[in-house]
């Protein structure tokens, strides 16, 4: 490492932040609608983005700062059991083709902003819905905090901030600047800032893993030598080598079909989605997005170069950002961290927009002002999405970076038991709306219950998220067991509940909402539930 602060890499940094916050603010006027003053305006750019701009967008959402920092830096640590990223992100697209396009379709028709809206139109059940969209923003709280984390990793590698005696305020004090930007220009922008943003993040992402992937192992010897010294590493840790150990295969596969099924019931993964202003704008994103796949693929090679170069950090988080200032230029290494420092900004952006639209439109509006005026809901919003990032950053500043880490895992583990009332409810009105609460419940308290068990050599409780699986025996994945344990509830509950004639929730969408276009008959109107379709 460095000594002292690298000034030329920070000054590449610093000018690539000022530019995208320039541009931050400027998507105010990007678009501008008549009435900026609805959630549809600031939470969904006016549900206005075509193929690129959402391919973008979708693409800044997905594979944040934390991607960038955190598979190389699992595959620098534990080998190539860290790859799971790459197998779960070319399963999720063959999945959300199969109903992003449904759900993009009923939410136009209705009007919906999130998907609580949606459950809560689809079953009746303003409880269900409320689980929803709880469940969404405690998940997304360490989200966001780990996109900070990422800042600072970078932040911490350029020598900014002094060392560990530094006064805290002085220490941190980049950290807040950067929160403070990125919380102002999404106050004002809304959703307009990050996919104007995207562009800039996506295209320096590139550009840095194409000069690495190029560059580094020609300084290094090729990728024989690479590969080489990988497997030693591991093999003398006694990690088995380049493959995961057999005792590791079901952790592996678990891990990434949870992962797999998780990511778009994320709220800013669907946030992203429904900006976008047509059914088959989804269709070709679903075809297109696998690029970024080719790029994880690649991205996650940095961790065996990491070894190759003899990185050494007591934070595996840094060991991307060291590998970086050891290997590049200054100049291009400020170009790397740019990429990560804005890879972080984008998703941050969207996931608290996520988080704030949850709360207006399914706690606020729901049960606290049922009446309040679309300028109403905006306006607590954009509050609210201060407040989401505050947390974050608070999360970040007073607890230790691990402990962000294993939330955001358990937060994957929460997020996966709204999958039954999304996915399900867009293909099939046959759940029972209390059956669906009571796995979703059964789901999260086995999670929960399951992690909080879980020890590291860092902390007792939640520690990871893989543990053995009941009846089978092996290792695997918490969130996919407890999945699993909530469909069957459901399931048998439904039949339960459907044999005593426990009263449905009223639909209020009908068949044709599923496959409806923005250029269809009715699609931009909204149906009061007083005259909304019957169940079908």
């Amino acid at each position: 490492m460095k000594d002292g602060v690298n000034g030329v890499a920070l000054g590449v940094f610093v000018f690539f932040f000022l530019a995208v916050t320039v541009l931050g603010f400027l998507a105010s006027r990007w678009r501008k609608a008549e009435n900026e003053h609805s959630l549809d305006e600031w939470g969904l750019g006016g549900r206005s983005f075509g193929t690129w701009i959402t391919w973008f967008l979708l693409g800044g959402d997905l594979y944040t700062a934390y991607t960038f920092v955190a598979v190389p830096a699992a595959i620098y640590a534990a080998g190539a059991s860290g790859f799971f990223a790459v197998p779960y992100t070319i399963l999720v697209y063959p999945l959300i083709f199969t109903f992003l396009p449904r759900l993009w379709s009923v939410s136009h028709r209705h009007g919906y902003v999130t998907t609580s809206d949606f459950v809560r139109g689809r079953f009746g059940s303003k409880g269900l819905s409320l689980a929803v969209a709880v469940t969404g923003i405690l998940a997304t709280m360490p989200y966001i905090a780990l996109q900070l984390v990422g800042i600072q990793a970078v932040l911490d590698v350029m020598g900014v901030g002094g060392g560990e005696d530094t006064n805290w305020f002085v220490k941190d004090l980049p950290l807040l600047i950067a929160f403070g930007v990125l919380a102002a220009y999404t106050y004002s922008s809304g959703l307009r800032a990050p996919a104007m943003i995207a562009f800039v993040k996506d295209t320096l992402i590139y550009i840095v893993i194409a000069v690495a992937i190029i560059y580094i192992p020609i300084k290094l010897g090729g990728f024989d030598e690479i590969f080489a010294k990988a497997g030693e590493k591991y093999t003398a840790a006694g990690a088995g080598g380049l493959v995961p150990a057999p005792a590791g295969q079901w952790t592996y596969a678990t891990l990434a079909l949870g992962s797999a099924l998780a990511l778009f019931m994320y709220p800013h993964s669907i946030t992203a989605t429904l900006s976008s202003k047509s059914r088959e704008v989804i269709r070709r994103n679903t075809t297109i997005l696998p690029l970024y796949s080719l790029m994880l693929g690649l991205l996650a090679l940095l961790g065996f170069m990491a070894i190759a170069a003899g990185v050494k950090v007591t934070n595996g988080q840094l060991a991307i950002p060291q590998l970086f200032e050891d290997m590049f230029p200054d100049w291009f290494a400020g170009v790397a961290f740019a990429a990560i420092g804005i890879g972080a900004l984008v998703p941050a952006a969207i996931m608290s927009i996520a988080a704030a639209n949850l709360f207006t439109r399914n706690i606020y509006k729901d049960f606290i002002k049922p009446d309040a005026t679309p300028e109403q809901e905006t306006k607590v919003s954009k509050l609210v999405s201060l407040l989401v990032k505050v947390g974050a950053l608070i999360f970040v500043l007073t607890m230790d970076k691990t402990v962000a880490i294993n939330f955001q895992l358990l937060g994957g583990i929460w997020i996966l038991q709204t999958f039954p009332a999304l996915v399900g409810g867009l293909f099939t009105r046959w759940f029972h709306r209390w059956a669906l609460l009571a796995g979703w419940a059964v789901g999260m308290i086995y999670g929960t219950l399951a992690a909080y068990g879980v020890a590291s050599p860092t902390q007792k409780h939640f520690g990871g998220s893989a543990k053995e699986i009941p009846g089978i025996g092996e290792i695997g994945y918490i969130g996919l067991t407890a999945f699993v344990l909530n469909v069957v509830v459901t399931v048998v509950l439904t039949f339960v509940l459907k044999a005593l004639k426990a009263p449905d929730g009223i639909d209020e969408t009908t068949a044709a909402d599923y496959t409806a276009d923005a250029g269809d008959p009715g699609v931009e109107v909204e149906l009061p539930p007083a005259t909304a379709g019957t169940s079908h």
